[in-house]
């Protein structure tokens, strides 16, 4: 099963304009280190190929699969969300909350260890969720990597405010249910719906298994899913910027594959 993977060349064409538009205007930013001129090209960028989101190394694997599928799925929205995120310091979500990058997120500078059109939008909805740690590019490495951690409900949140899915199932594979996991998400990404799931990255992308197995990262499924009893298990995700083929052994794949998150339109039965 193939699923696209790329906006229609009429989406594009939307969002192109507006990155005009949005060059075109006279509205200051109100970010003190980025560069317009910078954040309209790596808009582009993104529009053309969603691939080139890149959360670099800073933690924000879950915001990053989000804002990819926004990308590929409604070009247009994400650049209105970018460039009213750096022209009024915020956005409106699909049911009108409002997400705003706060003034010490916008007012720092440093090395952002990312482009910086990502770090404004990504650090932005990380930020959104985070009661007590702060996210900023100076942090220490704990600092960081403990306000970059997104959970399940974070991740469901979003998927229905940022994406604009009403129907979200979780499926907690800790114990059991990996299998069943998959099967639920080729039905819905078969019909349109989206698929994000929280793996062990070392496990199952760099085949450094961790010696006690733990969840570490989001990945977006992007389909071509095959199970072949217990020999392999089969599918191509996006994470780090770019598209990568899982393949793995049953046994594998269950001990290092913890849980997913489905979102669907309400017409969609599973």
């Amino acid at each position: 099963m193939m699923v696209s993977q790329l906006p229609n060349s009429d989406q594009v064409r939307q969002a192109l304009a507006e990155i005009t538009a949005f060059e075109q205007s006279k509205v200051p930013g109100v970010w003190r280190g980025l560069d317009k001129n910078q954040i309209t090209a790596q808009l582009r960028s993104r529009v053309n190929n969603p691939f080139t989101l890149n959360q670099g190394s800073q933690p924000f694997c879950g915001p990053a699969v989000i804002i990819f599928e926004l990308i590929r799925r409604d070009p247009l929205s994400y650049v209105k969300i970018c460039r009213n995120l750096f022209q009024i310091g915020g956005f409106h979500t699909q049911s009108g909350i409002w997400i705003s990058a706060s003034e010490n997120l916008r007012n720092g500078e440093g090395n952002y260890r990312m482009p910086p059109v990502d770090w404004m939008i990504l650090s932005t909805l990380r930020e959104s969720e985070n009661l007590i740690v702060p996210i900023h590019p100076n942090t220490s490495d704990i600092v960081r990597n403990v306000g970059g951690m997104t959970k399940s409900w974070e991740i469901a949140k979003w998927v229905k405010e940022i994406l604009g899915y009403q129907k979200i199932q979780y499926n907690n594979t800790y114990l059991f249910g990996d299998l069943e996991a998959m099967q639920d998400v080729y039905e819905a990404l078969k019909l349109g719906g989206v698929a994000l799931a929280l793996i062990n990255d070392g496990g199952l992308l760099r085949n450094q298994p961790p010696r006690i197995p733990y969840p570490s990262h989001w990945i977006s499924i992007l389909g071509n899913i095959s199970i072949q009893s217990k020999s392999s298990v089969q599918f191509e995700v996006y994470t780090w910027a770019k598209k990568m083929q899982v393949q793995v052994d049953e046994v594998t794949f269950k001990t290092h594959f913890w849980g997913v998150v489905i979102g669907q339109n309400p017409s969609i039965q599973m």
